[in-house]
């Protein structure tokens, strides 16, 4: 599916997951190169970054965690010239449509504040992908506030499910979002050369949104492991207090329980058996001796 947008002579072409006619069209209005054309039909396995003589060709995956898309991985790829910007991707994209949102209303409004190339257009647009990338992060974040506030109300075994989760997704993020530094390091340094010096500020910009970012994912995976620890060193003292208790049960129910086996024996000189009241007699040994047992454990402090 094609969808054009237009403001001051800057032109923006989303193709969502494109046919070869779509594409054809497109490779013939801006002088695309076969090559670059074919890319976009196909996902690529690698973000990358190439400079042409009249465009600039990105590769750039972005983690979809708390949408309801296909993938958690969501790519995107981008041919931007002077006066176009060209963007392929095989899903929805929220950030995409809300940047179509921005770009109506500024063409409706007649602002010029997207610039004179399309370079600009192309900061804006990462811009509003890594905030949805920091707004996954903030997904993330209250998440852990949850695990928190359980891993201290007793469901440490719940927990451990949730803390699985949320390390799965910031891995996730960090495993997509890694690969931009080496492809942003080489825009920064062919895109200045190709839109020209004034355009160096934003590429800088557009790596200083990265790294903060990237920062806010690895705070947060420090959290999730000390939050790990944390819950399982509550997890080992709860089941080295259970196991204490079973151990005192089975110290006492064993001496109890040869005590009643051996005045259970039929024997002719068993001293207790026959006597009135012999049934009466072992219960009350029986308590005494447990009594007794408890006492001395509660002295050791072992309860």
């Amino acid at each position: 599916m094609r969808t054009s947008y237009e403001h001051n002579g800057l032109v923006w072409i989303d193709l969502e997951s494109p046919s070869r006619n779509e594409v054809q069209d497109v490779m013939n209005e801006f002088a695309i190169a076969p090559l670059i054309a074919e890319e976009l039909l196909l996902p690529s396995t690698k973000p990358r970054v190439e400079f042409y003589d009249k465009y600039a060709y990105l590769v750039l995956h972005f983690p979809a965690l708390r949408h309801s898309h296909k993938t958690r991985e969501q790519e995107i790829d981008f041919v931007v010239g002077h006066n176009f910007l060209i963007t392929t991707h095989y899903d929805t994209i929220d950030p995409l449509h809300k940047f179509s949102k921005v770009f109506e209303v500024n063409s409706l409004l007649d602002k010029s504040n997207l610039g004179n190339h399309a370079g600009y257009m192309l900061f804006y647009m990462l811009k509003k992908l890594y905030q949805a990338v920091e707004h996954e992060v903030e997904y993330i974040r209250h998440d852990l506030a949850f695990v928190e506030e359980h891993i201290f109300s007793g469901h440490e075994v719940k927990m451990v499910t949730a803390l699985s989760r949320s390390a799965r997704d910031l891995l996730s993020l960090r495993q997509r979002i890694e690969p931009h530094r080496e492809v942003l390091r080489d825009f920064e340094a062919g895109g200045a050369h190709f839109f020209g010096a004034d355009f160096a500020p934003y590429v800088r910009a557009l790596s200083d949104e990265y790294y903060r970012v990237h920062n806010h994912i690895m705070r947060e995976t420090e959290s999730v492991h000390e939050l790990r620890e944390t819950n399982n060193s509550l997890l080992s003292t709860k089941q080295n207090e259970t196991m204490r208790v079973l151990t005192i049960m089975a110290l006492l129910t064993f001496p109890l329980a040869l005590f009643v086996a051996i005045f259970d024996i039929n024997a002719k000189s068993n001293p207790i058996i026959g006597l009135p009241y012999d049934f009466w007699i072992i219960v009350g040994a029986v308590f005494v001796i447990g009594a007794i047992m408890l006492w001395y454990f509660r002295h050791k402090k072992w309860l």
